[in-house]
């Protein structure tokens, strides 16, 4: 049918979007509103001996000003994957007494104003006692470290594994040759276009909470806000307009959400939150953060024998909602890839430091381990003296063997991982880099090529999502579904699979996200969950609408016999039917569907692809230029490619900025040196290929009925390796750390120069 799945469509809410007609939290203003302003620590580790606040209720238009004392009676906010036992990190709403990390909340003023609010903050007088600071995993690891948490007994939280170590450890002793690096992962801010903001409100008649924030979905931060009040779920309505980004960072509860809800209940007024630019780069999330020691062994034909790697992985000062989880369950036990690799040993160690928490961003674990992995395949080809993709070409899992356990709790179901290398070769005219390699050396250019060979667990977040589709009189199919777009084409892609399953225009259908009086079920978007579970939960629930106008025509049409398509219900053996508008025109409220789709035990899918990029790198400045990058994924079935391809440059300029521009950086003594965009890099559009080439060989997930396959995070997991294998190709096998700054890089380039002249 025209736009059904399969087919490239237009996002239809790009037209309110770019009009300016979008609806960010930010843009509500309720009649009354008062304003919030967190007052954060400027230390990175101190003890608070006292806080006064009467400055800052004499401040012209303050309301109220909140410290500990005045919320002790809520709970922390839990961290839902805890992995270190008895070594808790409770993380209060406003810190009691003691701070650590810079940005830590220590009150809260309301006033008529953010301005008075602002001035109010500023007249709070913290006694604060300076503390010793370890702001790195370097730093919490050294015999004399400065404890984060000194109840804890020690900076390490938790060691996690999965994987055989007694084998690892024996396969690599016997091998051929060993390769061993040490990966050093750098931490990222996931800079989303729109800060976060909260508006909390307090209806005193019914005693009713509602908060409207930007999130990757509403039911499950209502839970947690919930459990936080102390108060019941059903009293505390969560509703998300548009969001401008999430990337992970806006799955969480973070410490205004409760503290706004709290405000407005205390003075009977709404009460915004609004973080500025500022609030984001110390507070919000980071991603990534960790150091690998990891060595991958050979036989003698240059196959893989066996891969053991060491992780510290960075939690920040807290264990954050996901945190633990990140490195361990998410991305530590798909460490290796779609490689037949007979013995494998992954262990992680979980670090606090005095610096933000550190949880899921765009990829959550996959691109960490499909860096590590890729990063070794490459220093082993060039050490086997066998070209990259000869290496590649020897391990890879081929569909005879599928399905196959990895050896850390995973079973890689279906695919063709030989043929899609094959026709990524194909499409990045491998054949041809030596001409063009020579043409850039011709101008005075290095240059070089990279390939990664990824694979990522999608799907997490729950093995279940909800849908409910309802038929107004006017005709109108409402679809509400339990994620949440945060800019992925949800209202698109959701559109069309029911369309189809209906049989009526896209036109016809609206999608509905975000509130929990609407749908009080869902796990939200994250880890490219959405379309498998979502979709099919639209899929279900249209099936369930359909049998339900089924029996309301029977008796309308007075048959007993009745069909449904394209949008008509017919009575069989005569010409009696009723469209889908008019019967529920018939019966107001009375035509809906509602359906959880299971998959009854987590059944992730398993996106690949295989990402090939060449890179520019000017001696001269260090200045790197992607000159070419493409890559064929399999991602099951595509609903709608051009959305993929969408997803696919997203992700690319993600992993891009991560290895040539971001990076998080604290001083010694905690402080953030990265605290703006004056200070920390993001890809521009001419730090961007000039093409980014994606194809697809795709072989259907098993696991959902539309068949597809996770890939709004492939973009990313597959740049961050393919881009740096390129420059470190391009420097003649010099190994260089993220980020790959032109001053690194004119480094690398001139010892490489001298190197030669001393020749």
């Amino acid at each position: 049918m025209k736009f059904g799945a399969g087919q490239s469509v237009k996002r239809g809410e790009d037209a309110r979007l770019l009009k300016g007609e979008g609806r960010y939290t930010d843009d509500i203003q309720r009649p009354g509103q008062l304003y919030g302003i967190t007052l954060r620590s400027p230390y990175g580790h101190a003890e608070i001996r006292g806080i006064d606040t009467a400055a800052a209720l004499a401040v012209p238009g303050v309301v109220a000003v909140y410290t500990h004392d005045d919320i002790a009676a809520y709970g922390p906010i839990p961290c839902l994957v805890p992995l270190s036992g008895p070594k808790v990190t409770p993380r209060t709403l406003l810190v009691k007494d003691r701070v650590r990390f810079v940005g830590d909340s220590v009150a809260f003023v309301v006033a008529e104003s953010r301005e008075a609010a602002r001035a109010g903050t500023e007249a709070i007088e913290v006694d604060y006692a300076d503390l010793p600071v370890a702001a790195s995993i370097e730093a919490a690891l050294a015999p004399d470290a400065p404890l984060v948490w000194p109840e804890c007994g020690s900076n390490t939280l938790f060691d996690w594994q999965a994987g055989d170590a007694g084998a690892a450890k024996a396969a690599l002793e016997g091998s051929a040759h060993v390769t061993r690096l040490r990966i050093i992962q750098n931490r990222v801010a996931p800079t989303s276009m729109e800060n976060r903001a909260a508006l909390g409100e307090f209806d005193a008649e019914t005693g009713a909470l509602t908060l409207t924030t930007g999130s990757q979905g509403v039911v499950m931060m209502r839970g947690i806000i919930a459990t936080i009040l102390g108060i019941d779920a059903g009293g505390l309505r969560i509703m998300t307009h548009d969001v401008g980004g999430g990337f992970g960072m806006k799955s969480f509860v973070y410490n205004e959400y409760p503290l706004v809800l709290h405000a407005a209940r205390a003075l009977g007024r709404p009460v915004k939150w609004t973080g500025e630019r500022g609030d984001a780069f110390q507070t919000d999330t980071h991603g990534r953060a960790m150091a690998s020691e990891a060595a991958l062994g050979f036989d003698a034909e240059g196959r893989i024998t066996a891969l053991a790697v060491e992780t510290w992985a960075d939690l920040g000062a807290y264990q954050a909602q996901y945190g633990p989880a990140i490195q361990t369950m998410a991305g530590g036990t798909i460490m290796g890839g779609v490689y037949r690799i007979p013995a494998i040993h992954n262990l992680v160690h979980g670090v606090v430091t005095n610096t933000a928490p550190v949880d899921a961003y765009r990829g959550a674990g996959r691109p960490e381990s499909a860096y590590v992995m890729e990063r070794l395949v490459e220093a082993a080809a060039r050490e086997l003296g066998l070209g990259v993709e000869e290496i590649r070409r020897r391990d890879p899992l081929t569909p005879a063997e599928l399905p196959h356990a990895n050896g850390q709790g995973l079973t890689f179901d279906i695919g063709n991982f030989p043929a899609v290398l094959e026709k990524a070769l194909e499409q990045a005219d491998w054949t041809g880099f030596a001409a063009r390699k020579a043409e850039a050396a011709a101008r005075g250019q290095r240059y070089g090529r990279g390939m990664a060979y990824y694979v990522e667990i999608a799907g997490g977040g729950g093995s279940d999502e909800f849908a409910d589709v309802r038929v107004g009189a006017n005709g109108m199919v409402e679809v509400a579904v339990g994620t949440q777009s945060n800019g992925q084409g949800h209202e698109t892609a959701y559109a069309q699979v029911t369309a189809e399953r209906l049989g009526i225009p896209m036109e016809q259908i609206r999608i509905v996200q975000g509130d929990t009086v609407r749908l009080d079920q869902g796990n939200g978007t994250g880890g490219s969950r959405s379309m498998a579970l979502g979709g099919g939960a639209c899929l279900l629930a249209a099936d369930a609408l359909v049998a339900r106008g089924i029996e309301l025509a029977k008796a309308d049409l007075g048959a007993d016999d009745v069909s449904y398509a394209d949008g008509v219900f017919k009575a069989g053996g005569s010409n009696l039917s009723l469209s889908l508008t008019e019967l529920a025109a018939r019966h107001p409220g009375g035509l809906d569907g509602r359906s959880k789709y299971a998959t009854g035990k987590p059944a992730p899918t398993f996106p690949t692809g295989w990402p090939i990029a060449e890179i520019e790198l000017d001696p001269e400045t260090g200045r790197v230029k992607v000159a070419r990058y493409s890559l064929v994924g399999d991602c099951g079935t595509l609903v709608n490619p051009l959305l993929v391809q969408g997803q696919i440059h997203g992700g690319v300029a993600q992993g891009l900025g991560q290895v040539l521009l971001e990076d998080v950086v604290y001083s010694d003594d905690g402080q953030l040196i990265t605290g703006s965009f004056m200070d920390y890099g993001v890809p521009r559009a001419d730090d961007m290929p000039a093409a980014i080439v994606f194809d697809t060989l795709g072989t259907p997930s098993p696991t959902n009925p539309l068949g597809v396959k996770g890939c709004g995070e492939a973009g990313t997991i597959g740049a961050m390796p393919s881009i740096m294998n390129a420059i470190v190709n391009a420097l003649d096998g010099t190994q260089i750390e993220m980020p790959a700054t032109p001053e690194k890089l004119w480094r690398a380039a001139r010892a490489l120069q001298l190197a030669v002249a001393a020749e």
